[in-house]
């Protein structure tokens, strides 16, 4: 009677389904727990792992199961790398990922002795997706020039560090990741777009059409041009307006100088003239007296009635 030691601990341990795009790499980590040792009538024997396999949509793999990777085997796939070892790990890598690679894998382990060999029945499923998608961040592909997209290259799987290739109409661009940003749109960005695989061009999506209106919508050069000039010609209209303000004060003081003047000059007038008039004889003396003081140092006494007369000529002038 043969009885198994640890029995319970005796597990394979798969990661939830793992999803790849044809032609790309995929890793399936994995580990195992086999059995310490078994009694064989008494004896103890301790288990030592001896071969690993691999194989898909078979729950036992053994009997002549095809397998795409046996540890004993010397024409494995080359696209099947096992990463594992004997001891614990049984992490499968599957490259060049293809339509057929879509099953259910499960690992077997075998020992030193029958009654440790096990396999994990539960597996793991492997998801391929024969073509990428690509997403816009607009629902449309209409738009006009200034505007910007993003165009993300994706799939149903869940990748990292995917190394995609981009093209429009067919010329590869040179971005390299999932996420095509365009900013200030033109009309030569307008083109049909596709993405894949950077190794693998049969993995290209569906066709994205881009179209750039390029008289919708004003550059943002112009659009800053016009700001600009609208700014100066309010900056010339308000120094126009200072500048009539300060001439129209100007016209106003000088007016009212010649005002002051004119009324200066009237009240002269009107007080000197009528004294001269209207004052008898004597005030007459007395304005011959004061304009023979003026005049001696220029002319001779003159007798006082021609005195009178060059005073009141003088005086009626003014």
């Amino acid at each position: 009677m043969v009885v198994l030691t640890g029995a319970l601990g005796q597990r394979v341990n798969y990661p939830d389904p793992v999803c790849g795009i044809k032609g790309s790499t995929i890793t399936l980590p994995c580990s195992f727990t086999p059995l310490e040792s078994v009694d064989d009538n008494g004896r103890e024997v301790l288990i030592e792992i001896i071969r690993v396999v691999w194989c898909k949509n078979h729950k036992f793999c053994q009997r002549g199961t095809p397998s795409v990777y046996d540890s004993k085997s010397n024409n494995n796939n080359p696209r099947y790398r096992y990463l594992g070892d004997k001891k614990g790990d049984c992490t499968l890598q599957i490259s060049d990922l293809q339509e057929e690679d879509e099953a259910t894998f499960r690992f077997r382990m075998e020992a030193n002795d029958d009654t440790a060999h096990w396999t994990g029945q539960s597996g793991v499923r492997v998801i391929v997706e024969d073509q990428m998608k690509i997403r816009s961040s607009r629902d449309d592909g209409e738009f006009k020039r200034g505007e910007e997209v993003t165009l993300n290259c994706t799939t149903i799987c869940s990748i990292h560090q995917l190394e995609v290739s981009w093209f429009r109409d067919g010329s590869a661009l040179s971005e390299s990741g999932p996420a095509l940003h365009l900013s200030y749109l033109t009309a030569k960005d307008s083109g049909n777009y596709s993405c894949g695989l950077k190794k693998n061009n049969l993995t290209l999506s569906e066709l994205y059409s881009l179209h750039v209106e390029e008289g919708g919508g004003v550059p943002l050069i112009a659009g800053l041009v016009v700001g600009v000039l609208l700014v100066l010609f309010a900056v010339i209209l308000v120094v126009c307006i200072i500048k009539r303000k300060r001439a129209a004060g100007r016209d106003q003081t000088a007016v009212g100088r010649d005002e002051e003047q004119q009324h200066s000059e009237n009240i002269y007038s009107n007080n000197f003239l009528p004294l001269a008039e209207q004052q008898g004889p004597s005030s007459a003396v007395e304005e011959v007296s004061y304009a023979s003081v003026q005049f001696k140092h220029k002319k001779q006494a003159r007798p006082e009635v021609e005195d009178s007369i060059i005073y009141s000529a003088v005086a009626r002038t003014h």
